[in-house]
């Protein structure tokens, strides 16, 4: 049984290669799969490196590049029909990074057509995920409306602040997921059920040591440019202890930045060998590349993808910038594949570990309140 998927805002293709690579087979054998069938992205060389590594051919024109304003939505002649759905609705008016602008900034309304799709095309199930400051967006009101919008399409939501660092992503990373299953289907018994983390414990994390030495990164891999560095930022990194950042008060005073206000975690903030990394973000000015715990430089490309856990031979496409953006924006591909395999589980009606969704992000918890929170 193959699901053929469509997607909106794909990127360089962390949920379709997390759903690419799920496959489950049932009691009779069965195989269950998910296959790529159409996209859109408005960023021409996330589409590039999305046909490249998905696809398998640069000129496949199932990926369509532009606004998705002007995507034929429901235009089944064009877009073939589809049985499944994903969309990482752009992040940006949500991010706790930012202006917060919600629904009311330039990218804070585009989830809007991941609603159309749905309507026009009601594929069995869709996956849409986005960071967890969607929940406090517009005082809570935005998280509100997007799951009755949802809701509203025909779908039995189950959404859940998923910790991929809880599911074996070497990164502290944590990303509101919403599946929805067709009604008509959760009605048959079809239910989708939070999968389990497999490492729920701050003793199994793994390590960015580990991520980025175990296997060594070959050499000649994709994307491994090494960073270029003034000495002073050299000399200021050897001061920085591990996990420690730019405001590290051993820092000679000659090394210091001078910095007025807001003084940012992340600025030259270097890797604890010991711990998943932080986050991954697609911004690198101003200190923000991330940086080693024990050389004095940020982090090639390859590394950070590393952190994301794409494969070695997965080639992002676009200059260094262009790349650091696209591995940042992406949906680590093992915690996706998590996800879609308890999708097809649930489909195939194989039983797996799973634990309750977030209770404080059921819809039915959220109506009329202001504030939404999270329990952690």
């Amino acid at each position: 049984m193959i699901f053929t998927k469509g997607e909106l805002f794909n990127g360089p293709g962390g949920l379709s290669l997390g759903a690419k690579n799920a496959r489950v087979v049932d009691s009779s054998g069965q195989e269950w799969g998910i296959e790529h069938l159409w996209a859109n992205d408005y960023d021409a060389t996330a589409c590039d490196t999305f046909r490249l590594n998905i696809c398998e051919d640069i000129k496949d024109t199932s990926v369509h590049w532009g606004p998705v304003e002007e995507l034929p939505i429901g235009n089944k002649d064009i877009l073939g029909d589809i049985g499944c759905f994903a969309f990482g609705f752009p992040c940006n008016d949500y991010s706790q990074v930012g202006e917060k602008h919600g629904l009311n900034g330039t990218f804070g309304p585009l989830y809007s057509y991941g609603v159309k799709v749905l309507r026009d095309y009601q594929p069995k199930f869709f996956v849409a995920e986005n960071v967890g400051g969607l929940q406090s967006a517009n005082e809570g009101q935005a998280f509100i409306r997007i799951l009755t919008e949802l809701e509203e399409c025909g779908y039995k939501l189950t959404p859940h602040l998923y910790k991929f660092e809880e599911y074996g992503i070497p990164q502290a990373r944590h990303r509101i997921i919403i599946v929805g299953i067709r009604n008509d289907l959760a009605e048959q018994g079809i239910e989708f059920k939070v999968p389990a983390p497999t490492t729920p414990s701050s003793t199994e994390y793994r390590t960015s040591s580990d991520a980025l030495t175990n296997p060594p990164i070959p050499e000649g891999a994709p994307n491994h440019e090494m960073p270029r560095h003034t000495q002073k930022v050299k000399d200021m990194l050897d001061c920085i202890p591990e996990g420690q950042n730019a405001w590290y008060p051993g820092i000679p005073e000659e090394l210091q930045l001078k910095v007025k206000g807001a003084r940012l975690s992340s600025i030259y903030k270097r890797l604890d060998s010991q711990r998943p990394a932080y986050t991954v973000t697609g911004s690198g000015g101003g200190g923000t590349h991330m940086y080693h715990w024990s050389e004095p430089r940020a982090l090639t490309n390859r590394e950070r993808a590393r952190l994301q856990t794409f494969p070695d031979d997965f080639v992002f496409c676009g200059n260094k910038e262009q790349v650091r953006k696209q591995i940042g924006m992406a949906v680590p591909p093992e915690g996706a594949q998590i996800v879609f395999e308890a999708i097809l589980k649930s489909f195939a009606g194989i039983d797996y570990e799973h634990v309750p969704p977030a209770a404080k992000l059921q819809l039915e918890n959220l109506r009329g309140k202001r504030k939404v929170t999270v329990t952690t």
